[in-house]
């Protein structure tokens, strides 16, 4: 029997209400991501991808439509049954690191795997392996402000992966990053890919949606191309 995708968004709608207008973020989406597709979400500012990630991470409900997370019908599940699918099934990269300056490298990462629930004799091999496997092995007891940018970010990456998620969800990775330390990332990206990662990332950058597979268009809260 095939797997399910990892991702399947049918006729998904989000819509907020802003005083007595109600604003459609989101228009009957549909999108199918299958294990291992690295998908590139791209569009002006306003145009949906956020909305869509925030979906698609489990951070928000849609107002109508379907969001099935391999297989399992999100719709259905309470808020702390979403809790444990994300912190399970997902990992998160942003354009901020969002690391604890006054942790260590591998503190940091550590904290994903309490959350996530992994047994504590687990705990620090697997951190070990998500920091060797973003080349920063050698960096564990460093503190996150001796390190350069790119270095924090492959930090945040590693404490997205150490769970093994299904999917990778990453927006505007390299928005705080020059060029050369983005491609790095990205680099990074094409690897963590050919491992059989799933990724999703949302880019208004070009050269971030050149790595893709696929690149989906969004524009004023629709899908217009999934290609």
């Amino acid at each position: 029997m095939l797997d399910p995708p990892v991702v399947e968004l049918r006729d998904v709608q989000r819509s907020f209400s802003a005083g007595d207008v109600t604003v459609d973020a989101l228009v009957d989406a549909n999108l199918v991501v299958s294990r291992g597709d690295y998908v590139a979400v791209v569009g002006p500012s306003g145009s949906g991808k956020s909305t869509m990630l925030n979906l698609v991470g489990l951070l928000d409900r849609p107002s109508g439509g379907l969001y099935l997370f391999e297989g399992i019908d999100t719709n259905e599940l309470n808020e702390g049954q979403r809790a444990w699918l994300r912190s399970r099934g997902i990992g998160f990269v942003f354009q901020s690191f969002h690391l604890l300056s006054h942790r260590s490298v591998l503190e940091n990462v550590l904290l994903s795997t309490i959350y996530n629930g992994m047994p504590r004799a687990e705990r620090i091999p697997a951190a070990e392996e998500a920091l060797n496997r973003v080349g920063l092995g050698h960096r564990i007891e460093f503190s996150p402000t001796s390190l350069s940018g790119g270095e924090r970010q492959r930090v945040a990456i590693a404490r997205a992966i150490v769970t093994r998620p299904a999917l990778l969800l990453c927006d505007e990775p390299t928005g705080n990053l020059d060029s050369a330390t983005g491609e790095s990332v990205l680099s990074l990206f094409d690897d963590l890919r050919a491992g059989g990662l799933t990724l999703i990332v949302v880019t208004h950058d070009d050269a971030v949606s050149h790595h893709a597979d696929r690149v989906v268009r969004m524009r004023d809260g629709r899908v217009e191309t999934a290609a």
